[in-house]
This record gives structure tokens, sequence and C-alpha cells, in this order.
């Protein structure tokens, strides 16, 4: 496979040149143009940043010292808007090593001395501009990646959820009576059907999260209320496998349970651990356990899941959060389930643990802010 070489001449890259001396900015002005490259110009920092919002350039030659805002703070400036595309700032500075450790701590990923030399002026700029293509060429592509897999997902669920209602006229008897063979089948296709519908959701939900398209609808939130619903749904499903799903609450009258969060996001994580542990454990028990963790800065929910299924292996362990992680147990699944519950929990400001031991058992441990009165 053959890759085309970016020569650092491409006619459309615009530079902006931010300087408040005019005999600076038109010799830089002239090399840079006789290049090629489109020059716009700023005399000071607050107009290079309304510049660099108005059209994001390719590439910003910055002078540190300008009065008013210095080249430090434009640096700053620039780089705490996270709505901006990645732009590489040249800081140009007569100062010594210092000021350039200073400025690159600022966010500029390179420096040149005055007086600028012509041959290391183009050398830095080609050398920055290489950088801002590969990064717009992977960002690109990890955008396609994320529209085809948001396409193809949507486009998979059609189909899911036309058969799903058309198993479930079969099993109504909407279409006929159907012989025991045959009420067999269907109802193992239904399962199945359902398995790869709830899949793919999970596989949308996980890439809209990592392609940033993810709308959390925060609010007051009772995690306490929350986990009752979840227990109050999944209990039928512990006691056709013969098992004790069980609730223990050591939360004080006084303590709250309440926490900023997107309710449906949040009932996803519990609703999936709780429904992990009843899938694994073939005998025993599911224990839910809610406490708060006193602490020096924010008190903590914590929030517990233990089983007395058979455990996960240490080798296990290292990869249980990853995307499409294949676990060793029989009735394991895709592995995005732990992983979009570890995502959810992030935006929350809450985490996710494990501790468990083969033959043992396993308790997640989850954790989340409690919101302060």
């Amino acid at each position: 496979m053959s890759h085309s070489l970016d020569t650092g001449k491409p006619q459309s890259d615009t530079i902006l040149v931010v300087d408040d001396s005019p005999d600076n900015v038109l010799l830089v002005q002239s090399i840079l143009e006789e290049e090629g490259y489109q020059i716009d110009v700023a005399e000071e920092g607050e107009t290079a940043i309304e510049k660099v919002n108005v059209a994001p350039p390719q590439l910003i030659l910055l002078d540190v010292m300008m009065p008013g805002m210095d080249g430090f703070e434009v640096t700053e400036r620039i780089r705490q808007q996270e709505d901006l595309p990645f732009i590489p700032i040249l800081l140009i500075t007569a100062y010594d090593q210092p000021s350039v450790a200073k400025g690159l701590d600022s966010g500029a990923d390179d420096f040149i001395r005055k007086p600028v030399e012509l041959e290391e002026l183009l050398a830095r700029v080609r050398s920055l501009l290489r950088l801002k293509h590969s990064v717009d060429e992977r960002d690109e592509i990890a955008r396609q990646r994320a529209d085809f897999v948001s396409r193809l997902t949507h486009d998979l669920r059609t189909p899911l959820v036309a058969a799903d209602r058309m198993l479930n006229l079969f099993q109504q008897g909407a279409l006929g009576e159907m012989s025991p063979q045959m009420e067999e089948a269907v109802a193992t296709m239904t399962r199945s059907n359902r398995n790869l519908l709830d899949m793919v959701n999970t596989l949308l939900e996980v890439y809209r999260f990592e392609a940033g398209r993810k709308v959390l609808n925060f609010a007051t939130v009772d995690v306490k209320e929350i986990i009752n619903e979840v227990i109050q749904e999944l209990t039928p499903l512990a006691e056709e496998k013969g098992l004790s799903l069980k609730k223990q609450d050591k939360i004080d009258d006084e303590q709250l349970t309440e926490v900023e969060g997107d309710r449906l996001e949040l009932r996803r994580v519990f609703t999936n651990l709780v429904g992990n542990a009843i899938k694994f454990t073939d005998e025993g028990s599911v224990e839910v356990r809610l406490k708060q963790q006193e602490q020096a800065t924010t008190p903590e929910l914590v929030i517990e899941v233990e089983d007395t299924g058979p455990g996960v292996s240490p080798e296990e362990q290292k990869t249980l959060f990853e995307r499409f992680r294949k676990g060793k147990h029989q009735n394991s699944g895709s592995g995005l389930g732990l992983h979009l519950s570890q995502r959810i929990l992030e935006s929350h400001n809450g985490s996710i643990t494990l501790d468990s031991e083969v033959g043992k058992g396993s308790t997640f441990t989850v954790k989340l802010p409690v919101k302060q009165e």
C-alpha cells in the first residue's frame, strides 16, 4: 500500500502570525508567502483569539513579548477552548530556556528564537504542519468510524425489532397454533434475537460515548430508589434460578443517597451489574449493599454487588472493562456491558472496581460522589 508524503507546501494552509512589531510581521509574512502559505496577521492577543474562533488557522506563529496579553496567556486561552480543533502553536522568543519551558507548559508545541533564521523557520513550520495534518487525519478516521458504527447499529436495529415483534405474534398465537416443537424453536429464536438486539443497543451507546455524542441529562437522582427498582425488576429472574437476591441498606437516616446524574444511565449500570451477577451465579445468592463512605473531601455513596458465582481469574480481571472482552464463562456475552458501565460512571465522576477470587464469587464496587446540600 502506498502512502502520499506531505511535502509541507499545501496551498490551503493558513498561518496566523501574531506580533506587535510591524517589521517582524513583514519579515515572517514575506518568507512564508513566498513558500505558498496563506498568512493572516494579528497585532495583539485579543485579536488573535477572535480570529482563531472565527476561522481556525492550521498554525499559529506567536511572539512571546507583547503588550497587554503576552504569548503565554494567548496560548493558555486557546488551549482552554476544547471546542477548537488542534492548532499547533510556534512561539517566537528572545528569552532563555526558562521562558521556553514556560511556553511549552502553557501548551505551545515548539519554539524558535530571535533573530529568526529563514531555513529554521521553514523547517519548524513544515514540521508542525505535518503534525497538524496527521492529527486531523486521525480525527477524521475516528469520526468516520464512529459514524459508520452508528449507522450500522441503527440499520441493524430495524430488522431486529421487526423480528422481535413477529416472534411475539407467533408466541401469542396470532398467526395460528404451533406444535410444542415449534414453540420451543420460536422461544429459542426470541431469546437469541433479543440478545442480539441488546448487544446492538449497547454497542450504539458505547460509540456514542466514545464519539463524544452522548448527551447526559443530569438532575438530582436518588440512588437508593434506583437500587430498589432494579432489585424489584430482577427478583423474578433470580427466583427462576433458585437464587436469593438480597439488599442490605447501611445508610443512616441523616445520610443522603442523592447524586447529580442521569437517572436512565445510572439505572442501566446497576441493572447490568445485578443482571450479570444473577446470570453468572448458578447457586447461592446475590447481595446488593448500599452505604456511605465519609472522606476528607467529598462523601461518597458506595454500592456493592456481591455474588457467589465462579469468580474471575486475575488474568481476566486485567481486561474486564475493555471493549469486546470475552470471558471464559459459558454465559459470557460481548464484554460491552461492563465497558459501558465504566464509561457511564466516569462521566459521573464515579468509579467501578472488582474484588474477586476464583471459586469464591465476585464483588463489584461502585462509588459516586454524594450531592451536597
